[in-house]
């Protein structure tokens, strides 16, 4: 049921399965999407709306549509502060940007831009939303980053982030689909727009510095000095996305001894090892698309890498190459809890449902709660906010943490801090996070986790997204009693949107995905390899019955 390894998985792509750039932005623009196909309508997941220009999923048509929703959204919602958009490298991320500021400003928002036409990673337009609303409670900021994240070359996306900083709640985002929907259905007749050389002209349209305030603040969340004084030899890979024009200048300004390993900016990618299904991602916490970091770990004390818009991290260490995303939460929580002295005792630590169990036993044997989650990074950001999380991670390799102080730092994930982290546990310990992890195993203990995508119809989508515990009976789980079966996160109540089954030794959860014919099954076991897989094969069972039920 799990997909096939590519036999090219982690080898560079051959010239002939690059994308046509001209092609892709032609279809762009020329596409004209019907809302009438579910396929071709807004429809916003976890992180925005994401599609392809070649499939009529991703075009300027949708790019207008969310723009004025967007807009409207603000008048009724009373947002009347400065928009920071931000774009990543990806090749429909400038077109999507222009279209969208051509709409902004006919619309009349104060549209905050990168001063130098660059690119900005979305931790950046978050710590930009939340400087400008510190000490603000009228004329709010929100923000847009034009990007799809990891996705594939051909691929765009956009997402909105209201004036708390972080991702928006499916009440924002639904009412946001909604009008976008609507326009598409319209013709576009209620969209307001003017020539993309007027709108840059627009008084409301503002050169922003954005690289300059955000390098300058990363001493407040992490240790930039003991990274320096250590003289710890570090590699960086921005994988051709946003982050690249950030590092020379935190490079420069801190006097670290880092490395940018590949600075180059291609909408094609091709530098990048092809992923396990031989399509080009730039997903850090892939082992065949971080194959090229992961070859150079000799040279470095420690490296990471971030995917195009940086807000994921891929932690590559000396000892062990490519960290496991769940250990590094576990070694980034339990050493910021024992370096963080000024951290309020009473912030929670943040994880999602199908993070690994050991984040809670960090927290638990430290007197702190676990506020767990369903998947999606929009449920920690009021808590960061409001300083009751103090940390909030996910199984994706996405997370933040409060300044050194305890102040908010940024509600969305960044990528950039939690590279500079693993500098600074390397810096302070003397060992790199895997290390760091394996200390921690000592009291934790020990678990084994995977992650697999098994193959799913969109009825069996629905099916799933909509299990309750009733639905999946089970008594044992690799021999063991089963304990809870949860539909619902113990930390808000909010739907998982799938299932988790529990045991003693281990547990599940199955949900489906919100951009493939897919379902993820995410497993941990605390007995070992084989009894992980009992478990893997007992979810699939379980999973399949229930298709086989309808």
């Amino acid at each position: 049921m799990t997909h096939a390894l590519n036999p090219h998985a982690g080898q560079l792509a051959p010239t002939s399965a690059l994308i046509d750039v001209e092609q892709v932005t032609e279809a762009y623009y020329n596409r004209i999407p019907d809302a009438s196909i579910p396929a071709q309508r807004i429809a916003f997941g976890t992180s925005g709306h994401r599609g392809a220009a070649l499939a009529t999923s991703f075009n300027e048509a949708h790019v207008v549509a969310i723009s004025q929703a967007i807009c409207a959204y603000r008048v009724q919602a009373g947002i009347n502060g400065p928009l920071f958009v931000g774009i990543d490298t990806h090749a429909l991320s400038r077109p999507a940007f222009k279209s969208a500021i051509e709409v902004f400003a006919a619309n009349g928002v104060e549209v905050m831009i990168d001063a130098n036409d660059g690119y900005t990673p979305t931790p950046v337009i978050s710590h930009a939303i939340l400087c400008y609303n510190a000490k603000r409670t009228t004329g709010l900021a929100d923000g847009v980053v034009i990007s799809p994240s990891h996705n594939p070359p051909d691929e765009g996306g956009f997402k909105y982030n209201p004036s708390h900083g972080g991702p928006a709640g499916s009440d924002v985002t639904s009412w946001i689909e909604r009008a976008a929907n609507a326009s598409l259905e319209c013709g576009l007749s209620n969209v307001r727009r003017m020539p993309f050389a007027r709108a840059r002209r627009e008084p409301r349209v503002h050169a922003h510095d954005f690289i300059g305030p955000y390098v300058a603040d990363i001493a407040d969340i992490v240790d930039m000095n003991v990274i320096r004084t250590s003289g710890i030899r570090i590699g960086i890979d921005p994988l051709g996305g946003a982050a690249i024009q950030y590092w020379a200048p935190l490079i420069e300004r801190y006097g670290i001894d880092a490395t940018i390993v590949n600075d180059a900016i291609d909408p094609t990618f091709a530098f990048m090892p092809l992923d396990w299904d031989g399509k080009i991602r730039m997903d850090c916490s892939s082992p065949y698309a971080m194959a090229g970091l992961v070859a150079m770990r000799e040279r470095f004390d420690i490296a990471f890498a971030n995917d195009t818009d940086a807000d994921r991290h891929g932690i590559v260490c000396r000892s062990d190459g490519l960290l496991a995303p769940n250990q590094y939460l576990v070694a980034a929580c339990a050493y910021l809890l024992a370096h963080r002295p000024l951290w309020s005792a009473s912030a929670a630590i943040g994880a999602t449902m199908v993070s690994s169990a050991i984040i809670g036993r960090l927290a638990r044997s430290v007197g702190r709660e676990l506020y767990e989650t369903p998947v999606g990074f929009k449920w920690f950001s009021t808590g960061l906010l409001q300083g009751g999380l103090a940390f909030a991670g996910e199984e994706s390799a996405g997370a933040t943490f409060l300044k050194q102080d305890g102040g908010v730092w940024t509600t969305d994930k960044d990528g950039l801090v939690m590279g500079l982290l693993a500098a600074e546990i390397t810096a302070r310990t003397g060992g790199d996070p895997k290390q760091f992890y394996d200390e921690q195993s000592g009291a934790l203990g020990r678990a084994w986790y995977a992650r697999i995508d098994a193959a799913a119809s969109k009825a069996e989508k629905v099916l799933l997204g909509k299990l309750d515990a009733n639905s999946v009976p089970l008594q044992l789980l690799a021999g063991e009693t089963v304990t809870a079966v949860l539909d619902k996160a113990p930390g808000n109540g909010e739907p998982l949107g799938g299932i988790k089954v529990v045991s003693e030794g281990g547990w599940f959860a199955a949900r489906p995905s919100g951009t493939e014919d897919i379902y993820k099954i995410y497993a941990e076991s605390f007995r070992g390899e084989e009894h992980l897989l009992q478990i893997q094969a007992d979810a699939q069972a379980a999973i399949t019955r229930v298709f086989q039920r309808g």
